[in-house]
């Protein structure tokens, strides 16, 4: 599958299974090539243990190379932007862990202010940033630098459960929010205020991400099956609305290499590949699932790489 631009291949997928396991997110290292971490949790999250999952991918396939236990569900996973090792899980106890991939220990740090299920976690890739923003069940965001032991700011606004809470490309201390209340929001870690918000859909969203080439450009995926592009200088509109997907989009990435390119995953089992500037957006669609498909990433350095090609079954 080629997300730089070009014609779309078949995909050719490697698999790694664990079972008792369902994966709720992945993300390829920004340092090393076919490295990804996965956060997992037993009996789909409602319930149980949580697994931390750090997966090598070559020319014979993927391998494991660590996995960290937790004592409640892992929800999402982000790397640091600073330190190649280094990792934050979010989790089902209200709590964020952060672990060090070359030591085969506990967590170094566990934060723990939230009071209800941490459902996202960011690092902010901002060029003089080492910054985090986490989004929780308890309808607040949180902002953290790992160096400190405690939240460095709370927002609230959110009149639902916030599902999805991704920084900005571009802007220093800026960040997107997508939640149960059906709104997407984009929030100043300057004036700890909301700066815009959308009524984006008639659903609640599950997932939000920036274009990578265009910062004004957002993306949203919800339980009405649609993903809608958003222009921040013109809300009042979509600037996109595609169209496919039969149950709730469960999470939505642009691509790193091309600027009208997107994927998303659905609890239809499917993987859709999207160019939304082209009279028939839709791509590709993979079915090679048999339960809902939750993670999806896209590799910063292979263009025709993406994490769902790298079958991740949890069973």
């Amino acid at each position: 599958m080629s997300l730089g631009g070009g014609a779309v291949a078949s995909p050719r997928s490697q698999a790694f299974r664990m079972a008792g396991l369902h994966g709720y997110a992945v993300e390829f290292s920004p340092y090393l090539p076919g490295r990804l971490a996965c956060a997992a949790s037993q009996y789909y999250g409602i319930a149980g243990c949580g697994t931390l999952v750090v997966l090598e991918q070559n020319d014979a396939g993927v391998h494991l190379l660590r996995s960290f236990d937790w004592n409640d569900g892992l929800f999402d996973v982000t790397w640091s932007e600073n330190n190649e090792h280094l990792l934050i899980t979010s989790s089902g106890d209200g709590a964020l862990q952060i672990w060090d991939t070359a030591k085969p220990t506990g967590p170094l740090q566990v934060y723990k202010e939230h009071t209800q299920e941490v459902y996202s976690v960011d690092w902010s890739q901002t060029r003089g940033e080492q910054l985090v923003v986490s989004g929780s069940w308890d309808q607040t965001a949180k902002l953290w630098d790992p160096a400190v032991g405690q939240s460095l700011c709370t927002f609230k606004g959110h009149e639902n459960v916030i599902y999805s809470t991704i920084w900005s490309p571009h802007i220093p201390g800026c960040f997107a929010s997508a939640s149960g209340d059906q709104t997407l929001r984009v929030w100043d870690v300057k004036t700890s205020g909301v700066k815009v918000v959308i009524p984006a859909h008639q659903a609640e969203i599950l997932s939000c991400d920036w274009c990578k080439y265009d910062q004004n450009l957002l993306v949203t995926g919800a339980v009405d099956c649609s993903l809608k592009g958003w222009d921040l200088r013109n809300v009042r509109q979509p600037v996109f609305n595609l169209l496919g997907h039969t149950y709730a989009v469960r999470r939505v990435k642009f691509s790193p290499f091309h600027a009208t390119l997107l994927a998303s995953c659905s609890y239809d089992f499917t993987v859709r590949f999207w160019d939304f500037s082209k009279p028939d957006p839709l791509l590709e669609t993979v079915e090679h699932h048999t339960e809902f498909t939750c993670v999806l990433d896209l590799s910063l350095h292979n263009p025709g790489q993406v994490t769902d090609m790298i079958k991740l079954h949890f069973t």
